[in-house]
């Protein structure tokens, strides 16, 4: 078991198949989480697919996410970061989960989980703000595509 978890979530005024689509795709993260400028998936949406990140920050910092479960019927994929530098992102044993649900008022709800341990050298508290950081850029930003669309 992880040391450390986080849920992030938003409710969104947009049919939940609408948003599943704007996520849907491993290697569509660029393309809704702004720090990322670059995410290729080498198998896609199948299970072990590796998608290597890279981010809009002095250096361009990379590291890859491997996908371990996808389910489009049931409109969620999870994922696991196999190294990161802790520069980077101050996380170890970093597993996560997307998923888009009814939010029972005729719009959607996006659940962004993770699990994971401090990195060597970082307290509980600098991986979880870490990490809600990018779990709140990525929900803001589909916030503003939901309000384009």
């Amino acid at each position: 078991m992880r040391a450390l978890n986080l849920l992030e979530s938003l409710d969104l005024d947009r049919p939940v198949d609408e948003v599943w689509a704007m996520i849907a795709d491993f290697d569509a993260l660029s393309k809704w989480l702004p720090p990322v400028v670059s995410s290729v998936a080498d198998k896609g949406n199948e299970i072990g697919s590796v998608r290597h990140l890279v981010l809009d920050a002095p250096g361009d910092p990379s590291f890859d996410e491997e996908l371990t479960a996808y389910d489009a019927a049931g409109r969620s994929y999870s994922y696991e970061i196999l190294a990161v530098d802790p520069q980077v992102l101050p996380v170890e044993n970093y597993t996560s989960t997307i998923i888009v649900r009814d939010n029972g008022k005729g719009g959607a709800k996006v659940e962004w989980s993770g699990a994971f341990d401090a990195a060597s050298g970082f307290d509980g508290a600098t991986p979880v703000e870490a990490v809600r950081g990018v779990y709140r850029a990525g929900l803001d930003s589909l916030t503003k595509m939901a309000a384009a669309a």
